[in-house]
């Protein structure tokens, strides 16, 4: 089976569970499903090409100026637009990371892509040696925080240092924090409050994680700088995000008590997923987002395919290989599902990947909690 360039993959292969994405396990708010409902009566006329409503929702929702704001479809189409916009000729990326950073500045003819490396021994976390990488000669740093596909979180004050060190450099940074929001204490890790004094920032943010809505493709970016802006709406497609997509974003920034829900059952989730890989055997990494990434047996993705469980295999980032995985955070009983079909893989393959577990314990025992 030919592994996927991307996850959710489902139109490939049948599955009755799909931890290959990302997105947030509540699923998609009642009131977004209703808006796309009503948005059927306006599918004769053209979405506003501005996305005002959307923007001044943003504006208040965030208490940013509505004209710093951008919306595009979905931030796939947004990392590729900053691209396009900015020509950059030399650039940094983090690896593993996001493959489309790369593929984006590769269309926008980037001539020199230098890479840092996360590596293995360290837990793949970014240490402070990526300042020394932060020179004059780039122009811009593409930097997801958490990282995809660890789900690693960059410490505040190591991520001031980046926005420092870039702006000193005059390299623009593009901050991708679309997993931000579902983590534990997005206000202590996002850079938004330093939007305003840095107009070399600019932050990538995605409702389809966020709230559940990836087939709806709505994203957004901010930055103050208004040359930089214009720009990238020069680089988007006419009418980037339909009516549908726009009364969903709306509805869902109307949400009052859905992302603390979501937040809540995420780390309870991630905790018990962290304990049963590790009763079962299984190395991962410390993830704070709504995924986690581990070691497993090269096949693995089509062993789990092949009990209806679609996971995604991470061997196509650059700076990973085979034996590389990341599944999302679900509800309890299908995380348990999940750790059972696991626990049947590695006991039968015999591939335990810590030395502190073994098999010996009760089939349903791999984490009491």
């Amino acid at each position: 089976m030919q592994t996927p360039e991307h996850g959710g993959d489902v139109y490939s292969t049948s599955c009755r569970l799909d931890f290959s994405v990302s997105i947030n396990p509540l699923g998609t708010p009642h009131s977004v499903r209703s808006a796309v409902i009503r948005s059927t009566a306006s599918l004769g006329q053209y979405p506003d090409v501005r996305c005002r409503d959307l923007r001044k929702k943003l504006s208040d929702h965030f208490r940013i100026p509505a004209h710093w704001i951008t919306c595009s479809n979905g931030a796939a189409e947004m990392i590729f637009a900053v691209a396009q916009a900015a020509k950059p000729q030399t650039a940094l990326l983090i690896c593993p990371g996001f493959s489309e950073y790369e593929k984006a500045l590769r269309v926008a003819n980037c001539q020199d892509i230098r890479f840092y490396l996360c590596s293995r021994s360290k837990g793949f976390c970014i240490g402070e040696d990526i300042l020394e990488q932060i020179t004059e000669d780039i122009d811009l740093m593409y930097l997801c925080n958490p990282s995809n596909p660890t789900g690693i979180l960059a410490e505040p004050e190591l991520m001031v240092r980046i926005l420092e060190r870039c702006r000193e450099n005059k390299v623009l940074l593009v901050v991708d924090e679309c997993f931000l929001e579902l983590t534990a204490d997005p206000h202590r890790h996002t850079l938004a409050g330093y939007i305003a004094d840095n107009p070399n920032l600019v932050i990538l943010r995605s409702f389809t994680k966020t709230y559940a809505m990836p087939g709806v493709r709505l994203g957004y970016c901010v930055t103050s700088n208004a040359r930089l802006t214009d720009r990238i709406r020069g680089s988007i497609q006419p009418w980037p995000v339909s009516i549908p997509a726009q009364m969903a974003g709306e509805a869902a920034l109307d949400e009052t008590e859905y992302l603390g829900e979501a937040r809540e059952l995420i780390g309870r989730e991630l905790r018990y997923l962290k304990q049963s890989f590790e009763v079962i055997g299984i190395r991962c990494y410390d993830s704070s987002a709504n995924f986690l990434f581990f070691e497993g047996p090269q096949d693995l993705h089509a062993m789990c395919a092949r009990k209806g469980i679609l996971i995604r295999d991470c061997r196509n980032y650059r700076g990973l290989g085979p034996g590389y995985f990341r599944v999302s955070v679900h509800t309890r009983r299908d995380n348990e599902e999940l750790c059972g079909i696991l626990s049947d893989i590695f006991r039968t393959s015999g591939h335990y990947l810590t030395d502190e577990r073994r098999p010996g314990y009760a089939r349903n025992g791999y984490a009491a909690m």
